[in-house]
């Protein structure tokens, strides 16, 4: 028995000692042997760097809201980036680190740094430790990294084409036309406050669900429903909880590869499967296409990515120009010499040039990422400095947006004219502008986005005033993307502007 007993004591002193050992490691000395790291590199006494003069400082999580009443605010930056902007600000550096936890994060704000970090998709790959919301929601292209990054772009760039996206302005117009019929409904040719954020979830919702699935589009809603609902669950608990819905797309898939007509290839799963074909067949093996695992998850990427980039950029377009009423009129104007009451097509929608500069500048005030996390896998040369592997890297894209040197005193405010000739004017010849990242690894529906964005503000502005409800608080935050945690209170007026007979028909030409 004494001899069970201590045996059992000899047990539980040796775990406790391995595992006191990987922590003590984990929370002290290898923070310290980066720290030396980067002391040797010349971090400790560059003037252009800061450092943290303690091994452990974590930034802090505000779990509240910054909040604030005036509708014409600028510096949003602060606001949704507090801690990260106060360092900044406090250095004055265009790169420094802080520490997050036991590891130290570096930090860039140099847009040729920036360019050189984004150019490079082998040296600089997408952190595996990151954000689960990457893994639980979508292990597809978003999550890949190297060779395996490269695979997947190349077969699904063809989904994205512009004369592809062509053939799904029918499906944007169905969904908008369905939110549309709501607020005439809801408006009764007045003015009523209307909370515009989950109607236009609901229409891009529905938009990925008919341009993903086509004929199958019941079917994918309830499985994004699903998808949107775990997704608030993630959000809140940050657990591994299983993806629903995986057999059913599973199911739409294996049909699809039974299909052949056209019909199929004019949606994102049938191009996608058309061009993972054409791949397999030009290489003469498997392995050079897609398996059905990888294709429902680039089907999780596509929801997740399309959904939430458009939700989001129409929602603060909307409120930027209830903030800005002189830019709403010239984009309603626009919009009327452009189309007058007939439907919109891809020509016109591209030829939008107030619309373009609005929507610039809303992404430049509020893009769909605030910064871009990546992680050195060996020791790397960024600019004049040598940084050790494993330094993990934030490219903090809205922190460049809101540079004064770049943008010119007028930064804090809206101003769209400054898109109103090639963007590198608008930041004096310097590449500064990454709404939807950059280099290889730019946003592949960043055309599907702005092209679905313009139709619905088309419709929207041909049909509604609107103005911020009194209800409305500004408090920009991120989650998945920069979302208004609390709404979007509009006070929405019924206004038909067009010569038309205010019925919208859901047949396109």
């Amino acid at each position: 028995m004494e001899v069970m007993s201590a045996a059992v004591a000899v047990a539980v002193a040796v775990t406790v000692a391995v595992y006191g050992w990987r922590f003590l490691k984990w929370v002290w000395l290898l923070p310290k042997a980066m720290e030396k790291s980067l002391r040797g590199l010349g971090w400790f006494t560059s003037d252009r760097i800061y450092h943290s003069h303690y091994p452990i400082k974590s930034c802090h999580v505000y779990n509240q809201y910054s909040i604030t009443s005036d509708r014409n605010v600028g510096g949003v930056e602060s606001l949704v980036m507090g801690f990260q902007c106060t360092s900044y600000n406090a250095q004055c550096s265009n790169i420094f680190f802080t520490w997050m936890g036991p590891k130290p994060m570096v930090h860039v704000t140099k847009p040729q740094l920036i360019r050189q970090i984004l150019a490079d998709y082998n040296k600089f790959q997408k952190p595996k430790y990151g954000n689960p919301l990457a893994s639980l929601l979508g292990k597809g292209l978003v999550d890949a990294n190297g060779d395996q990054w490269a695979k997947h772009r190349k077969i699904i760039n063809p989904a994205f084409y512009v004369e592809k996206l062509k053939h799904m302005l029918p499906a944007f117009y169905i969904s908008c036309s369905e939110m549309i019929n709501k607020w005439e409904g809801i408006t009764k040719g007045g003015s009523v406050e209307v909370d515009v954020y989950p109607h236009l979830q609901t229409m891009t919702s529905d938009v990925i669900s008919r341009t993903a699935f086509g004929s199958s589009y019941e079917e994918g809603r309830k499985i994004f429903e699903l998808q949107h609902e775990l997704a608030k669950l993630v959000v809140k608990d940050m657990q591994s909880i299983y993806i629903p819905g995986s057999r059913t797309v599973k199911k739409i898939i294996n049909k699809r590869l039974k299909e052949t007509t056209d019909s199929t290839k004019e949606d994102l799963l049938g191009l996608l499967l058309d061009s993972n074909n054409k791949e397999i067949k030009q290489k003469g093996n498997n392995k050079f296409g897609l398996s059905i695992d990888e294709v429902i998850e680039e089907c999780k990427v596509f929801y997740f990515g399309g959904q939430e980039t458009t939700v989001n950029l129409l929602t603060w377009t909307m409120i930027s120009l209830c903030q800005h009423t002189n830019w709403q009129d010239r984009a309603r104007a626009e919009v009327l010499e452009m189309f007058g009451d007939r439907k919109p097509d891809i020509d016109g929608l591209n030829r939008l040039k107030t619309i373009n500069m609005i929507l610039h500048e809303v992404l430049r005030f509020y893009p769909p990422g605030v910064g871009m996390p990546r992680m050195i896998h060996e020791e790397t040369k960024v600019g004049n400095l040598t940084l050790p592997s494993g330094s993990p890297l934030i490219l903090h894209l809205m922190l460049l947006h809101y540079n004064a040197e770049i943008w010119g005193d007028d930064v804090n405010e809206f101003n769209p004219e400054r898109f109103a000739e090639v963007v590198s004017n608008a930041t004096k010849k310097q590449a500064s502008f990454f709404p939807f990242g950059g280099g290889p690894c730019i946003c592949i529906g960043q055309n599907f986005t702005m092209l679905e964005t313009k139709l619905a503000l088309v419709m929207i502005l041909r049909r509604f005033s609107f103005k911020l409800s009194p209800s409305y608080s500004h408090a920009p935050h991120v989650i998945l993307a920069m979302q208004p945690p609390f709404g979007a209170q509009l006070i929405l007026t019924f206004s038909c502007f067009c010569k038309c007979t205010c019925v919208i028909s859901v047949g396109f030409p």
